[in-house]
């Protein structure tokens, strides 16, 4: 864990002579149906066929790949954001917006305060993303009305250079300005506190001695080439395409699970009982369906033997909630197949109940007419 210095620490550093290069990317994502038919999709949109790979420029695709990679489109040019819209197989819609700038230190803190959160450049986004998704609509699976969205923020700076104009070592930028990388991950305009600083800082990765990477849960700091950075910026992508996903269905199971207890608690008499095999089956229906869709998301990417980009992946969606939010479907799923077993029992005890009673009902008319026939 590398050192850092306060706000006091650096209060006569001299910034405005650091030079920063790099880009602001805003990732917005948006949960519109259970499927896209990429196949029927590329047609509809006259893309090119799909590579094994994901679009990174560098050594991720010996190491990274897509069971089935998303349709990549390069949209129009917003207030001088570049766009790049991306179609997932599993229903999830990725709208890119990159932001390139020159800045200093105090710039940058200054650039993604103002950015990260601003409702403007997601209303932006989410305009966007209806006409793409009004051009595929033929190819979507189970469209939904109302779509859930994520969104994430990453400061990608690709050169950064001391007052003599040689390239800082990723040491020296968590050392020397990791307090400053705390409030652009946060999002803030004033300084945060030490411990919260180390916080932020305690789980930074870095392989080369020129690269370095800071997530958290709203945004992350890159501080590598464009061909470094390209696939992190996939993997953070990814991993909140996850995280919508896994929320989505985190709501959908909490909503089939209560009606079930509101009809458990209203089941009265023996036909109450007699309908818990159509309950039952219902929501068995619903667990399946949830299985197979979680495990859709989480096959659609591979990583080939290379530990880094893992772990760079379980760090993203450790600190973006992913696996707070699928350790929560897991849960439901299990509470679900409990009180699919429980209903069905009692279904069979209602009907072997049932069954007893027509045997008893037939041997007393029997003996009924034995008895009259003496």
């Amino acid at each position: 864990m590398p050192e850092f210095h306060t706000e006091e620490d650096t209060a006569n550093e001299a910034q405005s002579s650091v030079k920063l290069k790099g880009s602001l990317w805003a990732l917005f994502l948006y949960d519109v149906a259970e499927e896209i038919h990429l196949d029927q999709a590329r047609e509809v949109l006259g893309a090119g066929s799909p590579e094994r790979t994901p679009g990174f420029r560098g050594p991720a695709p010996e190491y990274v790949r897509f069971a089935h990679p998303p349709i990549i489109r390069s949209a129009i040019t917003i207030d001088g954001w570049s766009c790049v819209v991306k179609f997932y197989h599993y229903g999830v819609v990725s709208v890119a917006l990159e932001l390139p700038f020159e800045e200093n230190w105090d710039g940058l803190v200054q650039l993604s305060g103002t950015w990260i959160g601003s409702a403007k450049i997601e209303r932006k986004a989410a305009e966007v993303a209806r006409q793409q998704v009004d051009t595929i609509r033929s190819t979507l699976e189970k469209a939904y009305s109302d779509w859930p969205s994520e969104d994430y923020y990453v400061l990608h700076v690709r050169e950064a250079l001391d007052d003599a104009g040689s390239a800082l070592s990723a040491r020296d930028v968590a050392s020397n300005h990791g307090h400053r990388i705390a409030q652009i991950v946060r999002g803030e305009s004033t300084a945060l506190s030490e411990s919260e600083t180390s916080e932020i800082l305690r789980d930074l990765i870095s392989y080369y001695p020129t690269d370095l990477l800071v997530v958290a849960w709203m945004a992350a700091f890159v501080y590598d080439t464009p061909e470094g950075a390209s696939p992190i910026l996939q993997l953070l992508e990814y991993a909140n395409t996850q995280l919508i996903e896994f929320r989505y269905y985190d709501a959908l199971l909490t909503d089939v699970l209560a009606g079930v207890y509101r009809k458990l608690e209203r089941r009265h008499g023996m036909f109450g009982r007699w309908r818990l095999a159509r309950d039952a089956a219902h929501l068995n229906r619903i667990r399946l369906d949830v299985i197979e869709l979680t495990e859709r998301v989480d096959n659609s990417i591979k990583f080939l033997s290379d530990m880094f980009y893992a772990r760079a992946y379980r760090l993203a969606a450790r600190k973006i909630g992913v696996t707070d939010y699928r350790d929560l479907v897991d849960d439901k799923l299990e509470t679900a197949a409990d009180l699919y077993q429980s209903m069905v029992g009692e279904f069979h005890q209602g009907r072997a109940f049932v069954l007893e009673a027509m045997v008893v009902v037939i041997l007393l008319i029997e003996l009924f007419y034995f008895f009259r026939g003496k």
